[in-house]
């Protein structure tokens, strides 16, 4: 293959005023990284060329995330890991945090039973037990080739010596501040006495030195001593929940991924705790009964099938889909070829069909925004896809005193009250009810596409309810419009989620004459915001990686 370049990092970015600034389409001969960051994906490119796996750029990449990407990137939070060897072999790693054992199922609500959405969104009493340090621990051991000390140093690096912020980060920081000085009785490092600016240095000593015991000690060096220490200590001067006996338990899960196929492409995905995969798998199988390459990207035709097919997945998702490992979930029968297709022949192209007539599909003998994702492909061929998260944008906005992280404010996943929405506006029920010890449901969809069993795309996104919707739309924008991976990244997206019964679009996104036919036919159409961040690879015929980093944000694209 044709030697490209032997380094190059692509920061692409949004031109005020100008909406999503396009770029052209990026390549790798041997191995590449596509995250949120210029700063992590530089350190997950270095260390393959050390000679790391995915795995080992995977762990480099997470910690990484943690120092320079803080409202996202975590070691308090959790999220999922989907993995694929050269030799085709895959597994799926579940490192969601957990509800504390002192949970219960109306913790959020007041003495009239209505939800106090404050109490799980904001403030310790909103963390679960983080995930995310015992899932990379166990991600090392099984796949990792360098050391332990080798794939933590970078993000330790980057702690103690800051890094400067972008734009985006600088102007973040600057509108949370009054929100961290509520929550933390003691002075953080993301607040400072005057206003950030872009370039700032920003330089956490506290991480730095969390992050040192976690190379040193492993498990031990999170889950218990001093940072357990601190994580309880920090619990009992804010009203948390989460114990000593929490923390030492906590434990991540290797799972089975869920798959199947889109016409000649094989999916693989996050099974549950997760609702991504099924839901994926649901929304690609029905497109597949469809034309959609003949009527057209964004199209009347195409958004109106795509729309009521999300839809049906979303309904499902309310009332089927929870932890495994606490609820009878109907996986089998929710992939069922015969179920999926059933439950979009009740479509009329003539007119919308509204939200309120729409209800979860009938099992037979059934009983009852902000994240960030990364990429990887190495130079053997591994692939990993991951997703992680704190839930909201700086999570509980609670810092572990003296520890220098953010918790997590991930108890707002489960269904606070039954038919009550979270921060997302999703609705939940009985699957995905406070219980402790359990894992709250997710969107994050982390994915693997083969083509004829070989590796084709790593793709996933942040987004909260639009994670789903933006990989469907990004793998269709690629597998049935032909677009390369930056453009089927970059691309405007729309989105629905059943209830509220809106489709939320983009600037750019469905042009004014599809929706003034749709509008017709019943459709509301509701402007909004960035959806999503995606960050992909695709492999191209000759070998080649062709990466497509999110324009949305800071994303970067990065290999050799």
């Amino acid at each position: 293959m044709k030697f490209l370049q032997p380094f190059a990092v692509l920061l692409i970015t949004i031109i005020p005023g100008c909406g999503i600034h396009a770029q052209p389409p990026q390549q790798f001969d041997h191995a590449a990284v596509v995250s949120a960051h210029p700063e992590s994906t530089k350190v997950g490119v270095a260390i393959m060329k050390q000679g790391g796996n995915a795995i080992d750029a995977a762990v480099a990449v997470q910690f990484a995330l943690a120092v320079v990407y803080p409202n996202a990137g975590n070691i308090g939070g959790g999220g999922f890991l989907v993995y694929r060897s050269a030799k085709g072999l895959t597994n799926a790693l579940d490192f969601r945090e957990k509800a504390p054992g002192k949970a219960f199922k109306d913790m959020y609500l007041d003495s009239q039973g209505n939800a106090i959405a404050e109490k799980s969104v904001f403030g310790a009493l909103a963390a679960g037990i983080p995930g995310t340090v015992d899932g990379m621990i166990k991600a090392h051991a099984k796949y990792g080739k360098l050391s332990w000390i080798k794939d933590i140093q970078p993000a330790i690096d980057l702690a103690e010596q800051g890094f400067a912020l972008t734009e985006q980060q600088a102007g973040e920081l600057n509108r949370t501040r009054t929100i961290f000085l509520k929550y933390n009785r003691k002075p953080v490092a993301y607040v400072k006495d005057s206003l950030w600016k872009t370039g700032d240095l920003l330089i956490q000593p506290e991480l730095a030195a969390t992050l040192k015991l976690i190379r040193d000690k492993g498990r031990a060096g999170f889950y218990e001593g001093q940072v357990a220490k601190a994580i309880i200590q920090t619990m009992e001067h804010t009203s948390g929940i989460i114990t000593k006996e929490d923390l030492k338990a906590y434990q991540a899960i290797w799972r089975k991924p869920v798959s199947g196929k889109y016409k000649n492409y094989n999916i693989i995905s996050m099974p549950p705790p997760s609702s991504g995969g099924i839901a994926l798998l649901t929304l690609l199988k029905q497109a597949d009964e469809y034309p959609l390459s003949r009527w057209g990207f964004q199209k009347d035709s195409t958004v109106q099938l795509m729309v009521e097919a999300e839809r049906r997945a979303y309904a499902d998702r309310a009332s089927y889909l929870g932890d495994p490992d606490f609820f009878n979930i109907p996986q089998k029968e929710l992939l069922d070829t015969n179920y999926i297709t059933n439950r979009i022949k009740d479509i009329d192209f003539a007119r919308a069909t509204p939200s309120s007539e729409i209800k979860p599909g009938s099992i037979p003998n059934y009983e009852s925004e902000q994240t960030t994702h990364f990429s990887i492909v190495d130079k053997e061929g591994n692939a990993v896809s991951v997703t992680t998260t704190l839930n909201g944008s700086y999570g509980s906005f609670v810092v572990a005193e003296g520890a220098g992280f953010l918790l997590n404010n991930e108890m707002d996943d489960f269904s606070v009250k039954p038919g009550s929405p979270n921060i997302y506006g999703l609705i939940g029920g009985a699957a995905n009810a406070i219980v402790p010890g359990k894992r709250m449901l997710s969107s994050m969809t982390p994915t693997i596409v083969e083509h004829n069993g070989k590796l084709l795309m790593v793709i996933g996104t942040p987004g909260g309810s639009t994670i789903i919707t933006s990989v469907y739309q990004t793998i269709l924008n690629v597998l049935a419009f032909g677009q390369d991976m930056q453009s089927a990244v970059t691309s405007p997206r729309f989105h629905h989620q059943w209830l509220p019964d809106e489709v939320y679009v983009e600037n750019g996104a469905i042009d004014q004459e599809t929706r003034d036919t749709l509008s017709a036919k019943g459709y509301k159409f509701v402007s909004r915001g960035g959806i999503g961040r995606v960050d992909a690879i695709l492999v191209r015929p000759n070998g080649t990686l062709e990466t497509g980093a999110d324009p949305r944000g800071d994303d970067t694209a990065g290999g050799f």
